[in-house]
């Protein structure tokens, strides 16, 4: 696969991911639905800026949708880097592994490669978390004739960070390091609670309709 992920069509990424290759995954279809949760936030604040109606909230509109633009500019890039980063770790178990020393080296870099392919995901779940406040405060505050795209965006945010969580978590259960393990769970855990502090308010007001 030479085409990078991203510059692909809607057509040919579900093709890829559809075929029998391992990556792309779910990491990287985590931050494909990070990217359109962030780009729903960002039809929302436009919907909203320059209505008469919403005169009050222009200009936190116009700052949620640069942040939105951004988030999505991120996410998008780790479409790939997750697909990258899995293909590191493939790389090094097709390490030598011939001598001591050769298993030492091999060892060594499937360590450091499995670091890598749960920081990609962490990141997603990270982005997701702040994707999803963006969803919320357009909920409050946006246009009210979009509120259920802003919806959509917060499960698409909170499908993001469970895609970015476990993904992390597979990689974990094959790193040795104590304290890098402990530390990711625990950014996690605290993850998840902000994350449920955007996303259940969201899915009040859509119900209310």
């Amino acid at each position: 696969m030479n085409k990078k992920l991203v510059d692909m069509s809607i057509n040919e990424f579900c093709k890829e991911l559809a075929s029998s290759s391992p990556a792309p995954g779910g990491g990287s279809t985590g931050a494909l639905a990070g990217a359109l949760a962030a780009a729903l936030a960002t039809m929302v604040s436009n919907l909203t800026i320059g209505k008469k109606k919403y005169a009050e909230v222009e200009e936190s509109m116009l700052k949620i949708k640069e942040e939105a633009r951004l988030l999505m500019s991120k996410m998008m890039s780790l479409i790939d880097d997750d697909t990258n980063a899995f293909n590191q770790v493939m790389a090094a178990f097709r390490m030598p592994k011939d001598s001591q020393e050769d298993k030492k080296e091999r060892s060594k870099a499937i360590q450091l490669a499995m670091k890598g392919a749960a920081d990609v995901p962490l990141e997603i779940a990270r982005l997701s978390v702040g994707v999803s406040n963006l969803c919320l405060k357009v909920a409050k505050d946006g246009n009210e004739n979009a509120v259920t795209d802003a919806g959509v965006g917060a499960r698409l945010s909170e499908a993001s960070f469970y895609a970015g969580v476990y993904n992390v978590k597979i990689n974990l259960s094959s790193i040795k390091d104590e304290d890098y393990v402990n530390n990711a769970n625990k950014v996690i855990e605290d993850l998840a609670s902000e994350l449920e502090k955007n996303v259940k308010p969201v899915y009040e007001i859509v119900s209310k309709l």
